[in-house]
């Protein structure tokens, strides 16, 4: 799939793609074989991507993972699960459509699964709220790990999200003690756990359901305390150093590998998920069900244990 959006740095693969088809629409409608001038052109093109992926910065792997065309939470239950049943409401207040979840089939094997959902179009965007959840989605994701342990049922989440809302709304209804609970009940839950990272992993709202035995990162993702934009407007009052503080915050898979924070980099296919999302899919199958098999073999307690001792370890301290 080409992708009908381009980010900046990406203008001379767009501009190569139009010659591409522009050349290709003219042999056809002229009746003219130029294959070997498109092939040329293509490869052209390949060695291109090459040349610019190879040496992305953390702050054009940070808009990757805002792509437009990136494949959401809904894209990947289409192509890795099946017979998935979604599961409404905190059973409180509302619900959240931030946030959607319930069960599905991965590998003949049930699972539950909850992610962060933004919406393609303006409508959908504002009924999701970009993403961006209130203490009832955090609450239903809670529901929802409940439900999975009580009929002894793995947990798989799915972070994509700028953080937690922040309107005065989501604090009056308990934002933190919401996103708090959830970490405090994750670190506990008797069922293994892997959280992904699927596009932006912000803050409070990517933790509260980013907490588990497994914390798997695909290549072109972030996952930071807070956004560029928004580290570069309390330091330098200034977004325009965002990019200077997309390169300070260590956002990347690559920089939370080498500082342990998570456990593994999930590939993606030259250009990004958003280029090729099947592939993107068939990737991150693989390396679910590889972590899935190795948790499901162990004791509770065992798991439980493991987890623990993750949690303590986390990160590089120096004195």
């Amino acid at each position: 799939m080409i992708p009908h959006s381009y980010l900046e740095f990406e203008r001379p693969i767009a501009e190569l793609t139009v010659k591409i088809e522009e050349l290709s629409s003219m042999g056809r409608a002229a009746d003219v074989n130029i294959a070997e001038e498109v092939q040329k052109l293509s490869q052209k093109r390949d060695k291109l991507l090459h040349q610019i992926y190879e040496k992305v910065s953390p702050w054009q792997i940070c808009q990757l993972s805002r792509h437009p065309e990136r494949p959401y939470f809904f894209d990947y239950v289409e192509h890795l699960f099946d017979d998935f049943q979604e599961l409404h409401g905190d059973r409180a207040f509302a619900d959240d459509q931030a946030i959607v979840g319930g069960l599905a089939r991965f590998h003949g094997r049930s699972v539950m699964l909850v992610g962060q959902q933004k919406g393609r179009d303006t409508k959908e965007k504002l009924k999701r709220n970009f993403g961006m959840a209130r203490p009832e989605g955090y609450r239903k994701a809670l529901r929802l790990f409940k439900l999975a342990e009580r009929f002894d049922i793995p947990v798989l989440t799915f972070i994509d999200t700028a953080g937690a809302w922040p309107g005065i709304d989501a604090e009056e209804r308990g934002q933190s003690e919401a996103i708090a609970t959830n970490l405090l009940e994750l670190s506990r839950l008797r069922v293994p756990i892997i959280c992904t990272v699927i596009g932006e992993g912000g803050s409070g709202g990517a933790l509260a359901i980013g907490v588990g035995d497994r914390l798997l990162m695909q290549q072109y993702t972030s996952y930071s305390v807070i956004s560029p934009e928004g580290c570069a407007a309390i330091l330098w009052r200034d977004r325009a150093f965002a990019e200077q503080a997309a390169q300070t915050l260590k956002l990347t898979a690559k920089d939370l590998l080498e500082l342990k924070l998570i456990d593994e980099i999930i590939p993606e296919p030259l250009g990004g998920a958003h280029r090729y999302p099947k592939e993107a899919a068939a990737i991150l199958d693989k390396r679910l069900q590889d972590n899935l098999n190795h948790l499901m073999i162990l004791p509770e307690d065992k798991l439980l244990e493991q987890r623990q001792q993750n949690l303590r370890q986390l990160g590089i301290f120096q004195s």
